[in-house]
C-alpha cells in the first residue's frame, strides 16, 4: 500500500472497545454473517451492554458470539434473526428476539429500500491489497448491502479471511472505522456421513444428469450426494451456499463449469462454511465469484442455468405436498432462506429439477417426516403449487401437476413402512384415496435395487418397479396400445382398464405379485412404454406371467431385457419357474422365449401357446405343477 493510503487507514484504526462507541441507543446494527461474523467487535459489544438500550441486531445465521441474546442483555439488545441458527433459538422461542421470514433474495432490498434502516454494520474483511480494496470473503450474501446502505461502517479487518473474487470488494474509504485483529474463522467441519442420506443421495443422484448445475447447502445429505457424483461429467455450481465436499469434485475436474450458460468456468455462489482446507481453497481463486444474495438467489438468474438440480431439505411434508422446513409446530427453527428462491428458479430452468430432501423419520424413527396434517402452528415454507420431487431413503415422489389422490399415494409410499398403513387409514379416512387401497399394501420392501437406466438402440429408458401412484401412468399406458395389442395381451377385446383395477395391477407386494416397468420422459413427465410382470401361483411355485410393449418401442430388446431381470429376481423369491401363454399369431414372443431356453408348446384346449421356464431342475408338468 502507498504511504497515503497507510496515512488514511492509520486515521481510522481504532480498538474493538472504541469502534462500538459508535453504537448508540435505539439504533439497527447489522452483524456479518456465518463463519464470518466479527467475533472481536461482537465481544466489545456486548460490554457496552450496560451503556446501551433498544438495540436492534440484524443477521442471517451466525456461528460464534451471541451473548447478547441472553436475558441479562434483553433490554440492551434485541435480536431480529432473518435466519435462526443455534445460538439465537432459545432467544427467539422464548420472546426475547424476533424472527422475519423473509426470502434471501428480498432481504437486501430492505436496506436499499429503506424499510430497514441500518445505522451500523460489523463486519469482516480481508486487509486491503494495493489498490485499496479490501474483500469480504466468505460471506458476500445480504453484507454487500449493509456495507452500501448503513451511516456507519466498521470492520474487523482479519488476515485469516480469504480475499475471494466476485461481487465482494469494498475499498478502504468506505470503511469508517477499522479494527485490526487476526483470529481463525469459526470452522464446521464435516460430519460422517450415515446410511439414511447415503440411501437418499443414490435416488438423488438418478436425477443429475451430466452438465448439470448444482445447488446444495452443508450437511449429510448434500455431502453425501457430492460423494456419489464421481462418475458425472462437467457439472456446475450455483449455489447461495456450499461446502468442503464440493472441493474433491473440483479437483477431479469432475465439476468444471465449462457448459454453465451464465458465468461459465466459474462456481457462483453468495457464502461458504466449512474447514480452513475450503477458506484456503478460495482464497484469491479465480474459479469462485461470490456475489450478494439478492443476485444469486434471483430466480429469473437461477433460471439462466440448464439443468439446475437444487437441494433442499425439510422438517415435515403433508401428503398434499406441503413443505415445512422453518419450525417445529410452533417453534421456529430455522428460516426461510433460500428454499423457495431455488425451487423456483429450478422449476423454470430448462431440465431444470427442484428437490426436496428429507429422512423419512426424525427422533430416532418415532416420527415420520411424511404426515396427514403438518403440526399445529407449523409454517409452509414451500406451497403444494411449489413442490416438484421429494426424495426419502425409499424413493422419489413427484408431485408437480399431480392431484392430491397421486400426491399421498406416492408421499406413502416413500414414507417409512412403519408409518404407512396409518397414513393410508388417515388418507382413505380424508377421501384422499381410494378405498380400495386400505387392502391392497405392500408387504415386502421396494425393490430399489431394480431401478436403473437402460440403453436400447441408443435411447435411454428409466426401469423401475411400479408402484401404487403408477395407476394412472398404467391407464394412459392401457389406452395407448392398438385393439391388436390389447387383444393379445387380454385375449378378449378389452375396452377399458378403470381406475380401480388399475390401482390393484399397480400395488403390489414385490413378492408374488411383481411388475417392471420401463418408462419414456418427456420433461419431467414419466409414460410407460413397456411392462413384464408375474402373478405367483402358491401352489405351484411357478409365476403367470404377461409382458406388453408399445408398438413404437418393439424390436429394441425390451421385453429380452425385463424377462431377465424379472427371471432373475424370481428366483431370489424361491419362483421355481415361469409360464405364460401369447397368440397363435404374434411370432416375436415365441422366438424370444425358445431363445431363452424355454420350452413352448401349443396348448389345443386354450388355442394359444404356452411356454415353460423351469428355473431349477424340477420335473414340471404342461400347466407348470411339479409332476409325482
Amino acid at each position: 500500500m502507498s504511504t497515503t493510503m497507510n496515512q488514511r487507514i492509520s486515521s481510522r484504526a481504532v480498538t474493538a472497545d472504541e469502534a462500538v462507541q459508535c453504537v448508540r441507543s435505539g439504533q439497527n446494527v447489522l452483524v456479518g454473517s456465518g463463519c464470518a461474523a466479527p467475533q472481536e467487535l461482537l465481544r466489545s459489544l456486548v460490554k457496552r451492554a450496560p451503556e446501551v438500550s433498544d438495540v436492534e441486531l440484524y443477521h442471517l445465521l451466525t456461528f460464534g458470539i451471541a451473548s447478547y441474546v441472553n436475558e441479562e442483555h434483553e433490554k440492551s439488545f434485541r435480536h431480529n434473526a432473518f435466519f435462526i441458527g443455534k445460538n439465537v433459538r432459545e432467544a427467539v422461542n422464548a420472546g426475547r428476539a424476533d424472527f422475519t421470514p423473509i426470502f434471501l433474495s428480498e432481504i437486501p432490498k430492505l436496506f436499499y429500500s429503506g424499510q430497514v434502516r441500518l445505522d451500523v454494520a460489523l463486519v469482516m474483511v480481508s486487509p486491503p491489497d494495493q489498490f485499496g480494496f479490501c474483500s469480504v470473503g466468505i460471506h458476500t450474501d445480504i453484507v454487500r448491502a449493509a456495507i452500501e446502505t448503513a451511516d456507519i461502517v466498521v470492520a474487523q479487518v482479519n488476515p485469516c479471511m480469504p480475499r475471494v473474487h466476485g461481487d465482494t470488494f469494498v475499498h478502504e474509504s468506505k470503511i469508517h472505522l477499522i479494527v485490526e485483529h487476526e483470529e481463525p474463522l469459526v470452522e464446521l467441519p464435516s460430519q460422517k456421513i450415515d446410511d439414511t442420506s447415503m440411501a437418499i443421495a443414490r435416488h438423488i443422484r438418478g436425477l443429475v444428469p451430466n452438465e448439470a448445475t448444482l445447488q446444495l447447502g452443508i450437511g449429510n445429505i448434500p455431502n453425501a450426494v457430492l460423494s456419489l457424483l464421481d462418475h458425472h461429467r462437467d457439472l456446475g455450481i450455483h449455489t447461495e451456499m456450499f461446502s468442503d465436499g464440493a472441493i474433491d469434485l473440483i479437483e477431479r475436474g469432475i465439476i468444471t463449469n465449462k457448459r454453465k450458460v451464465i458465468h461459465p468456468g466459474k462456481v457462483v455462489a453468495s457464502f461458504c462454511m466449512g474447514t480452513r482446507r475450503l477458506y484456503d481453497f478460495v482464497d484469491d481463486n479465480p474459479a469462485f465469484e461470490f456475489h450478494p444474495s439478492e443476485y444469486v438467489n434471483s430466480p429469473v438468474i437461477i433460471a439462466q442455468n440448464p439443468n439446475l438440480i437444487s437441494i433442499n431439505s425439510a422438517i415435515q411434508i403433508d401428503l398434499t405436498g406441503q413443505v415445512c422446513a422453518d419450525s417445529m409446530g410452533s417453534k421456529f427453527y430455522s428460516g426461510i432462506g433460500g428454499q423457495v428462491d431455488f425451487i423456483r428458479g429450478a422449476s423454470m430452468s430448462k431440465g431444470g429439477k427442484p428437490i426436496i430432501a428429507l429422512p423419512s423419520t426424525a427422533r430416532g424413527g418415532t416420527l415420520s417426516r411424511i404426515v396427514m396434517n403438518l403440526d399445529q402452528g407449523a409454517g409452509v415454507v414451500t406451497s403444494r403449487g411449489d413442490v416438484h420431487y421429494v426424495v426419502t431413503e425409499f424413493g422419489v415422489a413427484y408431485l408437480h401437476g399431480k392431484s392430491i389422490r397421486e400426491r399421498a399415494m406416492a408421499l406413502i409410499e416413500i414414507s417409512h413402512p412403519d408409518f404407512r398403513a396409518e397414513l393410508r387409514a388417515s388418507a382413505i379416512k380424508r377421501h384422499y384415496v381410494p378405498v380400495d387401497w386400505e387392502v391392497l399394501t405392500e408387504t415386502e420392501r421396494y425393490p430399489h435395487e431394480l431401478q436403473t437406466t437402460e440403453n436400447f438402440h441408443g435411447k435411454n429408458l428409466l426401469v423401475r418397479p411400479l408402484r401404487a401412484a403408477d395407476g394412472d401412468r398404467l391407464m394412459e399406458f392401457f389406452y395407448s396400445h392398438d385393439p391388436e395389442t390389447v387383444y393379445g395381451r387380454y385375449r378378449f377385446p378389452k375396452k377399458s382398464l378403470p381406475r380401480e383395477e388399475a390401482l390393484r395391477l399397480s400395488t403390489l407386494d414385490y413378492k408374488k405379485r411383481m411388475a417392471l416397468a420401463v418408462f419414456g420422459e418427456e420433461g419431467n413427465y414419466e409414460h410407460i412404454i413397456a411392462i413384464g410382470r408375474y402373478t405367483l401361483n402358491e401352489r405351484t411355485r411357478v409365476a403367470e406371467t404377461a409382458f406388453v410393449v408399445n408398438e413404437g418401442y418393439r424390436r429394441k430388446g425390451i421385453a429380452r431385457f425385463l424377462y431377465e431381470t424379472l427371471r432373475n429376481y424370481a428366483i431370489t423369491k424361491d419362483i421355481v419357474g415361469f409360464t405364460g401363454d401369447f397368440a397363435m399369431t404374434n411370432n416375436a414372443p415365441i422366438e424370444l422365449h425358445r431363445d431363452l431356453g424355454a420350452e413352448v408348446f401349443y396348448d389345443h384346449e386354450s388355442s394359444v401357446f404356452r411356454y415353460l421356464d423351469r428355473f431349477e431342475d424340477l420335473s414340471l408338468d404342461e400347466n407348470g405343477g411339479e409332476k409325482e
